[in-house]
C-alpha cells in the first residue's frame, strides 16, 4: 500500500509498519484496536502529511499515543502534527469559546507523546508543540490498550541517553528505534549520551526478548524486531549484529590497552570483515574509542583522543 512514498506493511492482523525509501526515512509503528491508534515515532517534519495519510489508510480511529523511540529529527519531528491529529482518550476542555481557549482546547485534546525523559531535553531548542507530554525516567513504562499490554523500556547510553524499545507484548512486536540499524554499524551520539557499553547491553536485552522461531524454523512466526531503519529483523538478525557490535568493541579495547591513539585504532582496522556489509566503520570506531576511554581505559598519555 504506497502512500505518498511510503510502504504501509501489515505485520500482524492488528500491527503495521510504515517505511519508504532513503536513509532518512524512519520506521513508524502503528498498532489498531478498539481504543484506537498507538504510534511508534512520528517520522521527520517534512514528512508529517504523508505519514498522516498512511496512518489514515490504515484505519481512520483516532491516534490515542505517540511514543519516541529517541531524540533524533527523523523520529520526533512530526510529533506535534500526529499528536493534533490525535485525541487523547480522555480529552476536553471545560473552557469557554474564543481564540485562546479554543487554542487551549485543541491542546488538551491532543494526544500525549511518550518518550524518555531525555528527550526531551534533547528537544529544548525545537517548537514546543512537538515536545513529549508524558516522560519517564524510571526503567519500564507500561500500559494496556486496545487488549494488549505495551512496554516501553528506557535504554540508557545506547545510541543516546534517551532510547527505548516498545514491546507489544500480544502481537510480539519490539520497536528498536535507532538501536538497531541492520543496513550500518551503529550510531553512537557521544554527545547526547550514547556509549559501546550501553549499545551492548541494549542489543543484550533485544535479543532477550525476541523469540526465535523455533523448534520450526521454517515458519519464521518469531518475534518481530522493526529497527530504527531499514528491514523487518528477527532474534536471529539482533543477536548477528550484538555479536559483530561485540567483537569490533573488543578489537579496539586491545588496541587501547596496548596504548595505540585513535588514529593507529583506525589504521589497524578493528572492523575488518564487516565493512563490506555495514559501510564506513571509521564513525563507529571512534565512538567506541572515546567511551571505552571515559569508562576507564586510557590511549596514550591517559586519554581516548
Amino acid at each position: 500500500m504506497p502512500s505518498g512514498g511510503l510502504e504501509v506493511l501489515e505485520v500482524r492482523p492488528s500491527f503495521f509498519v510504515i517505511a519508504g525509501p532513503g536513509r532518512d526515512v524512519a520506521n513508524i509503528g502503528v498498532q489498531v484496536g478498539e481504543d484506537g491508534l498507538v504510534v511508534v515515532d512520528a517520522g521527520s517534519a517534512a514528512g508529517a502529511s504523508a505519514v498522516l495519510a498512511a496512518i489514515k489508510r490504515i484505519s481512520p480511529k483516532p491516534i490515542r499515543y505517540v511514543i519516541d523511540t529517541g531524540p533524533d529529527a527523523d523520529h520526533v519531528g512530526g510529533n506535534e502534527a500526529l499528536a493534533t491529529a490525535g485525541e487523547k482518550l480522555f480529552g476536553g476542555s471545560l473552557l469557554g469559546g474564543g481564540a485562546q481557549n479554543a487554542a487551549s482546547n485543541a491542546a488538551e485534546r491532543a494526544a500525549p507523546i511518550l518518550s524518555a525523559e531525555g528527550v526531551l531535553r534533547h528537544m529544548a531548542k525545537s517548537p514546543a508543540g512537538g515536545w513529549p507530554t508524558e516522560v519517564f525516567h524510571y526503567s519500564r513504562k507500561a500500559m494496556y490498550l486496545n487488549g494488549e499490554a505495551i512496554e516501553v523500556l528506557h535504554q540508557p547510553a545506547a545510541h543516546t541517553d534517551s532510547d527505548v524499545f516498545a514491546f507489544f507484548r500480544r502481537s510480539d512486536v519490539v520497536l528498536a528505534g535507532d538501536v538497531l540499524d541492520t543496513r550500518q554499524f551503529p550510531v553512537i551520539d557521544v554527545e547526547r549520551g550514547g556509549s559501546i557499553q550501553g549499545e551492548i547491553a541494549a542489543l543484550n536485552r533485544l535479543a532477550e526478548l525476541a523469540v526465535a522461531s523455533v523448534p520450526v524454523v521454517t515458519r519464521e512466526a518469531g518475534t518481530i524486531v522493526v529497527p530504527g531503519h531499514g528491514r523487518l529483523c528477527d532474534q536471529y538478525d539482533v543477536v548477528e549484529y550484538r555479536d559483530m557490535v561485540t567483537i569490533v568493541r573488543d578489537r579496539v579495547r586491545d588496541l587501547i590497552k596496548a596504548g595505540r591513539s585513535l588514529a593507529d585504532v583506525k589504521a589497524a582496522q578493528p572492523a575488518k570483515g564487516y565493512v563490506g556489509r555495514y559501510g564506513n566503520p571509521d564513525r563507529f570506531v571512534e565512538a567506541v574509542y572515546t567511551t571505552l576511554g571515559r569508562a576507564g581505559l586510557s590511549g596514550p598519555r591517559g586519554t581516548a583522543r
